[in-house]
């Protein structure tokens, strides 16, 4: 890990971003988020979970502030701001002749090329481990199912050591046993290195089992952030998503939402009371 001096997390200040001039994101403004922290991005479809992501990472024009540690990213050269933030976009990574190991090999040379080579290939070997991915390393990526070039993708982001991990939907591709293995890494790594983990993802159970906060998202605006047994609740579920459902506590103790029906199709079933008058 490496040693920043007074870190301070992630900040956003009135934060604007879109597409060919239609606003997508509009002036969303954060308090610092502390380092070491698990956060998901939730919201519908269409909310504008992806363009923030886009957005923070500079990969967007933007207006606004995004501060890192204290640094406002916008300022930083294009090569410094690579170094910090760490970004997975939604699509898979293709299919080539490249082998996984010589992935995360460049990746490594583009983002890390004052490391010498003992330390880039323990670090390769760090993230192969954490994400049990030993057996992938020698194979080709055109010989790689979906789910299996998403892994290799994550760890091609991790294995760079940003300050900020932004992950758009790095579960989507995978089955539960690894949906379980990287929202569980990802939490383990970030406590363990400091790092900041911001996730968008789809599944709110997921969301609540293993992330510290909660950002949802509501058509480009910042509808709640906070712990997700604080603001995961029916009143928001049905607000922002359109259901009727249920928060509840399993028997291993972990938070769930159980969706009922959308919200409707729940008024629709409910009897009118005029309707029963003779």
């Amino acid at each position: 890990m490496d040693q920043t001096p007074a870190s301070s997390g992630l900040q956003l200040d009135a934060l604007v971003a879109g597409y060919g001039g239609q606003r997508v994101i509009g002036g969303i403004s954060l308090p610092a988020v502390a380092p070491g922290s698990l956060v998901a991005l939730v919201g519908p479809n269409a909310a504008g979970k992806s363009t923030l992501l886009k957005a923070i990472a500079g990969l967007l024009p933007a207006s606004g502030r995004v501060l890192l540690d204290g640094a406002d990213m916008a300022t930083l050269p294009t090569r410094e701001r690579l170094r910090r933030i760490g970004y997975l976009p939604q699509a898979l990574p293709q299919p080539t002749s490249l082998l996984a190991y010589e992935i995360w090999q460049s990746a490594l040379r583009a983002g890390r090329s004052e490391w010498p080579a003992e330390r880039r290939a323990a670090a390769i070997e760090q993230v192969v481990a954490e994400l049990d991915l030993a057996a992938l390393g020698l194979r080709r990526m055109d010989e790689l199912s979906g789910g299996q070039r998403q892994m290799v993708g994550l760890a091609q982001a991790i294995v760079r050591a940003p300050r900020l991990l932004l992950l758009d939907e790095p579960t989507s591709a995978l089955d539960l046993r690894w949906q379980l293995t990287v929202l569980d890494t990802l939490r383990r790594h970030a406590r363990a290195t400091g790092t900041l983990c911001l996730v968008a993802v789809h599944d709110l159970n997921l969301a609540a089992r293993f992330c510290d906060q909660v950002l949802v998202l509501h058509h480009g605006a910042l509808a709640a952030a906070g712990a997700p047994a604080q603001i995961l609740t029916p009143a928001l579920l049905r607000q922002v998503y359109g259901v009727r459902a249920r928060v509840e506590t399993c028997s291993q103790g972990h938070l769930m939402v159980l969706a009922d029906a959308t919200a409707s199709a729940a008024s629709d079933s409910v009897p009118s009371p005029l309707a029963a008058t003779p």
